[in-house]
């Protein structure tokens, strides 16, 4: 009997303090049989190495639009249409605006802009800055376009500070994805 192939996940990670858990829900999703693929953005490298999400995903970590190329496939039309869902987490406020802005000036908002997967986003940041009116109102834009918005949660920020804008749980991230590959299905 032939196996289905696995769900293909682009995981989408940006410059928040919460990118080590990112390790976590790679983890969590090849756990329930999930393929992931990671794209960087260039700030998040500042906070962690792709080799570590290599390592953990078993994929090539893809970080720059401009990278060699492999394969010779333009490579954000290439991850948009293998995507079964794209997942941002941590998703800073910077990528939300970008997204609800329409602007595509990195590997991730391109690939974002061009695939047909649902894309779950999973906001961390600042109190502050997420309850910023702007961050709101590109929140709602995405939401009113179909994307799942995974609220943060009360919790100590990177200021040491407890407030709302620590990533929404593993677990909580993870039944989202699940939820959305069965609505996509």
């Amino acid at each position: 009997m032939a196996r289905e192939p696995k769900k293909e996940i682009i995981l989408g990670v940006t410059a928040s303090i919460a990118i080590y858990k990112s390790c976590e829900i790679i983890r969590r999703l090849k756990q329930e049989g999930l393929s992931v693929t990671v794209v960087m953005t260039e700030e998040a490298e500042g906070l962690i190495r792709p080799i570590v999400f290599s390592s953990l995903s078993g994929n090539r970590v893809y970080r720059d639009m401009f990278d060699s190329p492999v394969d010779y496939e333009i490579e954000h039309i290439s991850l948009a249409d293998k995507a079964d869902l794209v997942l941002i987490a941590p998703a800073t406020a910077n990528i939300i605006a970008k997204i609800a802005g329409g602007i595509c000036d990195d590997l991730l908002s391109c690939v974002v802009c061009a695939t047909k997967a649902p894309v779950v986003i999973a906001p961390a940041m600042n109190e502050n800055m997420y309850q910023h009116k702007i961050t709101q109102g590109n929140i709602e834009k995405l939401k009113d376009l179909g994307y799942k918005i995974i609220g943060p949660v009360r919790g100590r920020l990177a200021d040491g500070r407890i407030g709302l804008g620590h990533l929404a749980s593993v677990e909580d991230i993870s039944k989202a994805v699940k939820k959305g590959l069965k609505m996509a299905a």
